[in-house]
């Protein structure tokens, strides 16, 4: 494997469709050798169910086979490509790769569990396309990258985005989960982070990746987000563990999960002709990374002991499948016998070179230790000359630093040059206060001391071939060692620095008290917390208010809060009780899209019927606005009859608008709760409160007021406040009269919604009791 940089897409995906709708796409991580297959019917015209997973994989490279007829009504997924993601290399590959039968094959052969345990027979019968997919993806990496991947090394997911919260990529971008919003129109002095970089705190690049995958597909496993909540609220108790773990992780390679693909990925046989200085790059590499196991093996005895006496599930379970495991002990064995016992991973240039030359001890190879020798020479030669310099240049500051690209180089600060350089120094560039060079010297010194690095590199390669092999045999191990160091700094480094509420996940009622924005919070000293109550009898609430007065930021909250408790993370409440979500559904915004040639209506209708397509009771739908881009009166018609739909489902539902006459759906359907965020008006100014209140509040012409601050013509303003005032007078009227016929009905329901949230409560017997009483007089006065 080529060492890839920092937190840069290491994804490659092949995508396949049929004419019936169906889906398949395998994405392979180089990374972490692992391979994750997804198959589905395509429910949208757009394809927002591909776009949302190559949002979530970010993929470098996009496999696709040749251009052919689309499914009815769809452009294909090549075109799709072309679209959408010309940025991403696209490769065209033969219909003939993408041969399910040998997909097959290759899962059984290459995946590391047990293939009864994949279920791999049924996913033959049933699941042909992303097996297909996955042969052109394995095959395109063994060309491409002159790799073979090792049998029974790969890990191999199936359908595993399905089984987190689906959050469609146009979702993503509304709440500002990974990027905030405009933020190359804002700069880079923007003070708004997303909720990712909000929690990035993590300490390696593996802990990132699975801070953002879970941000991007948040769990739906109660039992899972509780052993996280367990876990942190043991760390947040146990100062001693919380600082023992985060003390131990630092001693960890912040590569730890990378080192594990040169294990899992075996070169092709090439001559050193053919393969140059590839081939000690390579070597170099594989070096590397067992240096880097070693290290990685020696710090495991320190976290062994600081989780010796966890008592929590998660961290208790590290300890016994990880620190218990005698497997690691024997591999550290093994390296111990070939490795000198003072080599540790380095990150400076020349001390990793000196450490992987060295790495294997003395005596095993004499063409090592000659190539060793010369290695030495060299590098002593060369500061020998640096010395000579200085004194004969009268340079004693000339300092002689060293990088992987271009080796030794001179570098003398400015002051200290009294005119001209010398005419033996070469290649002069002034970098900073310093001057960098080189002479003829020097760079024939740099040739032969790279020659003998890269000979050193070879001749260990060959001393490391038979304890690669013994590694290899204990691949899975190593591979639940870097997914628990991701896990560990991604709940230790991120999630326990989170100072917040512990949310309660069951099945029954949506309820946050005093909740807060995650990422706003952290910006604004003085930001007004707001509660929010949905239950099966009452599965929707309209937020009504001003512009500017808080809705649009209210559902943005809810939607992270949610996603925060089911990261297993901490949420910004004074209390919560939450139902596991599904899917979140997000329609914000109005702008069109000039890349689709749809208008801000359009748009708008595109990601509603997207919505109505796909959601699900266990859903969370967030509507911000919906029907102002068209006629008053159709939007109106499109908003009362989306409200309608939606409220036969039990999805939860919170709908923002500034439309007056949607509050009458709570006089019509007794599941409808309207709040509004409360506004003062003095002195014709309006006077933001930002907590929302209970019931529709009528403000009046707070649009003619806004329109007046931003300096409309007075005459102009006069003129419409006439016309509003004679259009409300009408609808006042009618709204009151609806009021009085419906209020039987709403207080029987307002009754049966009471006794629901009894049903989920966890009080004695004497308070249930006590609280019937209650609500039986409340509904005698009328007063519910």
């Amino acid at each position: 494997m080529e060492d890839d940089g920092g937190e840069k897409s290491s994804f490659v995906i092949g995508l396949i469709e049929n004419r019936a709708k169906e889906v398949g796409v395998a994405a392979f991580d180089l990374r972490s050798a692992s391979l994750h297959l997804s198959q589905y019917i395509e429910t949208s015209s757009s394809y927002q169910n591909t776009k949302t997973l190559l949002h979530f994989y970010d993929p470098m490279v996009i496999i696709v086979p040749p251009n052919k007829l689309a499914p009815e009504g769809m452009v294909g997924v090549s075109e799709l490509v072309d679209r959408f993601y010309a940025s991403v290399r696209k490769v065209v590959m033969g219909r003939s790769c993408f041969d399910d039968t040998k997909g097959a094959v290759l899962m059984k052969n290459l995946a590391a569990k047990e293939p009864s345990a994949l279920g791999l027979d049924t996913y033959y019968k049933q699941y042909y396309l992303c097996l297909a997919a996955g042969a052109a993806t394995i095959k395109w990496i063994e060309v491409e990258k002159g790799l073979i991947v090792t049998n029974h090394s790969l890990l191999v997911t199936f359908n595993g985005s399905f089984d987190h919260m689906n959050i469609d990529a146009t979702s993503v971008q509304n709440l500002e989960i990974i990027e905030p919003f405009h933020s190359t129109l804002l700069g880079t002095s923007n003070k708004k982070r997303s909720l990712f970089h909000m929690l990035k705190t993590t300490k390696t690049i593996g802990g990132t990746r699975l801070l953002r995958a879970n941000l991007l597909q948040p769990l739906k496993d109660i039992e899972t987000i509780n052993a996280r909540l367990d876990c942190l609220d043991e760390l947040t108790s146990n100062e001693q563990l919380f600082f023992g773990l985060s003390q131990v992780l630092r001693k960890f390679p912040k590569e730890t999960d990378k080192v594990l693909c040169h294990f899992c990925f075996k070169p092709k046989k090439v001559t050193n002709e053919v393969s140059g200085v590839d081939f000690s790059r390579k070597s170099q590499i594989l070096i590397s990374s067992v240096i880097l196991l070693k290290t990685a093996l020696d710090a495991l005895p320190l976290l062994s002991k600081v989780l010796k006496d966890a008592k929590s599930f998660l961290l208790a379970n590290i300890y016994k499948s990880v620190c218990e495991n005698e497997k690691y002990a024997l591999i550290r064995k093994r390296i111990g016998e070939v490795i000198d016992e003072d080599v540790l991973h380095a990150r400076v240039p020349f001390v990793a070179r000196t450490q992987q030359c060295f790495a294997v001890k003395a005596g095993i190879d004499g063409f090592l230790d000659i190539a060793r020798r010369s290695f030495c020479d060299t590098s002593e030669a060369i500061h020998n000359l640096a010395n000579k310099y200085r004194q004969d240049f009268k340079l004693p500051n000339l300092k002689l630093p060293f990088n992987s690209r271009h080796g030794f180089y001179f570098s003398i600060p400015q002051k200290d040059i009294q005119g001209k350089l010398p005419s033996q120094f070469i290649q002069v560039v002034k970098h900073g206060n310093n001057i960098r060079c080189s002479t003829l010297e020097l760079a024939s010194l740099n040739v032969r001391n790279k020659s003998a690095a890269s000979e050193c590199y070879t001749r260990t390669e060959i001393c490391l071939e038979a304890l690669v092999d013994a590694i290899r045999e204990d691949i899975s191990v190593l591979t639940l060692l870097a997914e628990v160091l991701c896990l560990l700094d991604m709940i230790v480094n991120s999630f326990a620095h989170a100072i917040s509420t512990k949310p309660v996940d069951h099945d029954g009622p949506m309820a946050i008290d005093a909740g807060r924005h995650p990422i706003l919070e952290s910006i604004h000293n003085d930001f007004v917390p707001n509660n929010i109550f949905l239950s099966e009898a009452s599965n929707m609430v309209i937020v009504m208010g001003p512009n500017m007065s808080g809705k649009s930021t209210y559902l943005q909250q809810l939607c992270l809060i949610v996603i925060l408790a089911q990261i297993g993370c901490y949420i910004p409440a004074r209390f919560s009780t939450l139902r596991v979500v599904d899917r979140i559904f997000t329609r914000m915004g109005n702008v069109d899209n000039l890349e689709s040639n749809s208008s801000t209506f359009m748009t708008e209708m595109k990601e509603t019927a997207f919505v109505m397509q796909n959601v699900s009771q266990r859903s969370l739908i967030v509507m911000d606005e919906l029907g102002r881009a068209t006629s008053s009166i159709d939007g109106f018609a499109i908003a009362w009859s989306c409200c309608e739909y939606l409220l036969s489902l039990k999805a939860y539902t919170i709908f923002a608008t500034h439309m007056e006459n949607l509050s009458e759906l709570a006089t019509i359907y007794p599941n409808v709760k309207i709040l509004h965020f409360n506004v003062d008006i003095r002195n014709n100014r309006l006077d933001f409160k930002f907590d929302l209140k209970d019931g529709p509040r009528h403000i009046p012409h707070y649009g003619l007021l806004l329109a007046e601050v931003a300096g409309l013509p007075s005459s102009v303003v006069e003129t419409a406040r006439n016309i509003t005032s004679r259009i409300t007078e009408k609808e006042v009227k009618r709204m009151e009269v609806n009021c009085q016929h419906y209020h039987p009905i709403q207080m029987a329901y307002h009754v049966a919604q009471r006794l629901i949230c009894l049903k989920f409560s966890s009080q004695d017997e004497d308070s249930i009791r006590q609280a019937l009483c209650n609500l039986k007089e409340s509904y005698i006065n009328g007063k519910l």
